[in-house]
């Protein structure tokens, strides 16, 4: 018996010294940065950010594997089921990681809280509602009204389940009804909207200042509790016609759950330190993202809390993927 305690506490002496020499070297080789979603979107914009900032920092290769569809479902499982070596991390958010898990009514494949190691949160998305300019709104009370009056008539374009949900919201506490049509992508999705394929959406700031600005798409009120500072000539939803709408999306970093905490730890204070530069919150800044670089625990609970905030509204809304 003595022998055979002996040997297990070698064993776990062995690995605990591998485990060590592992994160020490870390890393050695190129860093993968799985997104949910096509290039151009906000996520995607982000992810290229923090993966350029992480290449000078670390020293290695870090690439951007972009694997659209299915409301982030295929990059997530695709993460999930990598080796939890920390060469293979998700770039997902509010969306992937607590609206999709509660939206879809049969089991995933994988678990977003059990089956990844927070790492960082990176930027909060304000979101704003835009329309096509052809719709005959001018303000959020003008389309509310427009949209009464002409019920099921107008189609919204969603680029993701956070999407989905924002504009649920609208029209629950509005009581109006807008057709849904999905897409890949924001990118994808904006498009629709500046092509009149479809009339609407509520979107993350990153794809569509330049459009607001250019007239290709009317903003009619953004979805935080305050106005934003890249444009704080758009009111806020709240202000304008649906007291009490307050909604944000964020972005984070994972890995697969079993990653050794070293490297969890080494990748968290990198990136912590990567958004807290001058230059990156200034870049983030530009393009609307409010840079958080929050500790891993601080976004493994936010995910949680996200789970219990938005469960409802699917259940009221009776949304369907």
């Amino acid at each position: 018996m003595k022998s055979l305690i002996a040997r297990s506490l070698l064993a776990i002496a062995l690995c605990a010294m591998a485990s060590a020499a592992l994160a020490q070297a870390y890393p050695s080789k190129p860093i993968h940065i799985v997104v949910g979603f096509p290039p151009g979107g906000g996520t995607d914009i982000i992810a290229r950010l923090m993966g350029a900032k992480m290449q000078e920092a670390f020293g290695q290769p870090v690439v951007i594997d972009n694997k659209p569809g299915a409301d982030t479902i295929i990059a997530t499982e695709h993460v999930a089921k990598s080796p939890p070596d920390g060469y293979t991390l998700l770039a997902n958010g509010t969306s992937g990681m607590a609206i999709t898990p509660v939206m879809y009514p049969q089991k995933l494949a994988y678990d977003s809280v059990k089956d990844f190691a927070p790492i960082s949160m990176l930027g909060l998305f304000p979101m704003v509602l835009v329309v096509h300019p052809e719709v005959p709104a001018k303000s959020v009370q003008e389309l509310i009204a427009h949209l009464k009056a002409n019920p099921g008539k107008l189609n919204y374009s969603s680029g993701t389940t956070g999407y989905i949900v924002a504009m649920e919201m609208f029209k629950q506490m509005t009581g109006t009804s807008i057709n849904h049509v999905p897409f890949k992508g924001s990118a994808q999705a904006v498009n629709a909207v500046v092509s009149n394929t479809t009339q609407m959406a509520i979107n993350d700031t990153l794809p569509i200042m330049q459009l607001i600005k250019s007239g290709r798409l009317r903003a009619l009120g953004v979805t935080t509790s305050k106005r934003i500072s890249i444009d704080p000539s758009i009111p806020t939803l709240a202000e304008s016609g649906v007291p009490g709408y307050n909604m944000v999306l964020y972005i984070g970093l994972f890995a697969p759950a079993g990653t050794p905490a070293d490297i969890v730890g080494k990748l968290s204070a990198q990136v912590m330190r990567i958004v807290q530069m001058p230059d990156t919150r200034e870049k983030m800044a530009k393009l609307g993202v409010e840079p958080v670089g929050s500790t891993a625990t601080e976004l493994g609970e936010a995910v949680k809390a996200d789970f219990a905030k938005f469960r409802e509204v699917v259940k009221v809304g009776n949304l369907k993927p």
